[in-house]
């Protein structure tokens, strides 16, 4: 029998992460392993689980997030990853049907992503509530059961995924030349595509994705975003995260050109507080970027 390991990053969010575990705990396939890398400010505790779980510490600032998940990768000891954020919520079907559509392809595999509300999931929950309330991502879609596979590689983001293990290191995972927030996942949809590794979309696999407070565009990531732009743009010849280095642009925080991409200045704390979200305006941020979307493929 194939094990799975299901890998997750945290930084501060420990309401959500024990709604992950509840998800996984009420699966119908329970993972063979959690691998937990905290990156929070106070470490945290996982519970009793009716599974192994391993909470790893990585003590430092920021959100390491290529760091981190290659961690939890190097700590995982089953044939079959599942990466989920520390949002989401996997319902019953997810664990087991990921397992199986990894089992039948030798490639990556996105899972359906609902998006819940700021008023759901804050407390106890059922399956068929969760499904209600969640809607559906506003730009990828997926089949309604099996698996599609999904020819622009800028489609792939980390938010649900599963890969084989050994996939996984041979591609060298998330490179961490990208520090922080942003474009990792995109290099490492091209990076698979360039070595001939292909995305498939799963539908029925489901998971929840938690609302959190977000910000479009995400300035307190501006930094991050400019300095992994330049790495993305270096390595591809084109710029990832177009919208949001648009959006930068017109608020004068950037200079942007097609050659050439310079931080100007910091936002202030008004303009902080006028990029916050309100829900539903608020998944635009997991909407994807005009350059991944419009059928890029690696250069």
């Amino acid at each position: 029998m194939t094990g799975i390991s299901v890998l997750t990053i945290v930084r501060n969010r420990e309401a959500h992460l024990m709604q992950l575990l509840e998800g996984l705990r009420r699966s119908d396939r329970q993972p063979d392993e959690v691998i937990i890398v905290d990156m929070g400010d106070e470490p945290l505790t996982s519970g009793e689980m009716p599974f192994p779980v391993v909470v790893d510490r990585m003590d430092g600032r920021g959100l390491p997030l290529a760091k981190a998940r290659n961690r939890a990768a190097e700590l995982a000891r089953q044939d079959l990853l599942l990466f989920l954020d520390v949002d989401c919520i996997p319902l019953r079907a997810c664990v087991g049907g990921m397992r199986e559509a990894l089992r039948a392809v030798q490639g990556v595999v996105c899972a359906e992503v609902r998006y819940l509300g700021p008023n759901d999931a804050r407390g106890a929950w059922c399956e068929g509530d969760l499904m209600i309330q969640g809607l559906p991502h506003p730009v990828r879609s997926f089949p309604e059961t099996g698996m599609r596979e999904e020819g622009n590689p800028g489609l792939f983001w980390s938010l649900a995924f599963g890969v084989h293990a050994k996939r996984f290191r041979d591609m060298g995972g998330f490179d961490e030349t990208f520090v922080g927030y942003g474009a990792e996942d995109t290099d490492f949809g091209f990076r698979a595509a360039a070595a001939g590794v292909p995305l498939f979309f799963l539908g029925g696999a489901i998971v929840c994705h938690q609302h959190h407070d977000s910000h479009e565009p995400p300035v307190q990531h501006l930094a991050d975003i400019v300095r992994n732009a330049n790495v993305f743009k270096r390595r591809w010849n084109r710029w990832p995260m177009e919208g949001w280095l648009q959006a930068f642009h017109e608020m004068g925080l950037v200079d942007w050109t097609p050659d050439r991409l310079d931080l100007r200045r910091a936002p202030t704390a008004q303009e902080c507080a006028a990029s916050l979200t309100t829900w539903p305006g608020s998944l635009a941020r997991h909407s994807g970027d005009r350059a991944e979307l419009r059928g890029v493929s690696p250069a």
